[in-house]
């Protein structure tokens, strides 16, 4: 299966960075051209909560799969999108960098696509790289 995969370091503790990042509804706060995000069902922290995407890249659906909050990892699915993949699932997961109290933040999926090459690009490039840029600035 082909993958995506993006990290950053985060001037702020893992925990802090946890408590923002484990909100599955607050895409449209930090991601790149994200206009809007709305859980659809369930509740935005826990897992079977389906949120609504809508942006540039046009309407997605995801499903919360699994929320772990001693981890500080979550993992979600696509259920609907615009892009031709199956099969994706993504985990984003936080953890401390013991020496200077920051955050490593890492972000990947696997998936199956026609192009795997080229979606693994768009994810990594287009959506994890600069939505991790964009999240380590909410934390100056």
């Amino acid at each position: 299966m082909p993958n995506s995969y993006a990290s950053t370091v985060i001037d702020a503790g893992a925990d802090q960075v946890w408590g923002y990042l484990r909100d599955f509804g607050n895409l449209d706060d930090w991601l790149p051209g994200v206009a809007l995000c709305e859980i659809e069902e369930g509740a935005p922290v826990g897992p079977g909560a389906v949120r609504r995407v809508d942006g540039a890249g046009g309407l997605f659906r995801e499903r919360l799969l699994a929320l772990d909050d001693d981890e500080r990892t979550m993992t979600y699915e696509i259920l609907q999108c615009p892009l031709p993949v199956r099969n994706y699932r993504a985990t984003c997961r936080v953890a401390p960098v013991t020496d200077t109290g920051q955050a490593f933040v890492e972000w990947h999926a696997v998936f199956e696509a026609d192009d795997a090459a080229k979606m693994a690009k768009i994810f990594t490039r287009g959506v994890f790289a600069p939505g991790l840029e964009s999240l380590r600035k909410r934390f100056p």
